[in-house]
């Protein structure tokens, strides 16, 4: 269901506080602020979490009040925002995208999720989000090579590389030492392998990495997780693979086809002998085991105006 945005908000913009990112962040924001009547408050995070703790202690103290919380960062600011507002009422979250991979607004093609008075004159829906163990991940989760791509392309993109460059640079490297992962993967209870696989994706929207169109089919509020598990394969063969990937046609690709089982599921179930990297929203944890679940319409996301056409 979509409704008209309430009027009187207060508005806090959590922002990526990196010396590298929150000058410029802050100098754009300021801009779009003068041209706009609004109640606001700004903070900066100070590290990796940082933003989930001030956002749930925030809504802990005003359980009342009508709030939106403006992730302006790219993807694991807007991760930290929703993980700091489920299970919370009169909280929603906007996004503006000001990082260097912003891969959940992809699933929203026609909004402007670089407007301020987009966000204000909106309208908000209601949107699913991922549980891993004690996590959320509102977009996509990978596991196996896709999050060892995401693991170092977050060191190159933390040197100062940009997103996209990053990720395909980390692409490369991790060919030759990622692409047999020994991890059991279960879907409602299904075994989908027995111990080893390329890669996984569990996704509540469809694009990772910042060019990857991982998931074509997934709904952000139809209650399910689309799981896409790789099998392990040659090199050969993963980079055949790896164009129709790309693009978003490995599900109907033949040759994909063939190496891949895929399936809708509430709940996955991934456990490993040894310790696993798992990526949530491009953000890198560590475990031997994982619950995930998906909770249906959990976040209120403010769906900012549509971009205006030159017409």
């Amino acid at each position: 269901m979509i409704f008209l945005l309430i009027e009187r908000m207060l508005y806090i913009f959590i922002i990526n506080g990196r010396q590298d990112k929150k000058d410029r962040i802050d100098s754009d924001l300021e801009r779009q602020l003068d041209g706009v009547q609004i109640d606001y408050e700004k903070y900066y995070t100070t590290g990796i979490g940082d933003g989930i703790r001030y956002v749930r202690i925030y809504c802990d103290l005003h359980p009342e009040d009508e709030v939106c919380f403006v992730a302006c960062g790219g993807s694991g600011t807007v991760n930290e925002v929703a993980s700091g507002i489920v299970g919370f009422k009169n909280k929603s979250m906007a996004i503006l995208a000001y990082g260097a991979t912003n891969d959940f607004i992809k699933y929203y093609p026609e909004h402007d999720f670089t407007s301020l008075k987009g966000i204000i004159e909106g309208e908000t829906a209601q949107i699913d989000i991922i549980r891993v163990n004690d996590n959320y991940a509102l977009n996509v989760v990978n596991l196996g090579f896709d999050s060892m791509v995401a693991r170092e392309g977050n060191l190159l993109i933390e040197s100062g590389m940009e997103g996209t460059q990053a990720f395909r640079k980390a692409v490369f490297r991790s060919l030759f030492g990622s692409r047999v992962n020994h991890i059991k993967v279960e879907a409602d209870g299904k075994p989908l392998n027995r111990r080893r696989l390329l890669l996984c994706t569990m996704a509540n929207a469809k694009w990772c990495g910042g060019q990857f169109l991982c998931a074509p089919n997934a709904v952000v509020d139809d209650g399910l997780i689309e799981v896409c598990l790789f099998k392990t394969c040659s090199l050969v063969s993963f980079l055949i693979m790896m164009k129709e990937y790309t693009a978003g046609n490995h599900l109907t690709d033949r040759f994909c086809k063939k190496r891949l089982v895929y399936c809708r599921a509430e709940r996955v179930k991934v456990t490993s002998k040894n310790l696993m990297y798992i990526s949530l929203d491009g953000e890198v944890i560590a475990a031997t085991k994982y619950d995930i679940d998906i909770i249906p319409k959990a976040i209120t996301l403010v769906l900012p105006s549509k971009i205006k056409s030159d017409e």
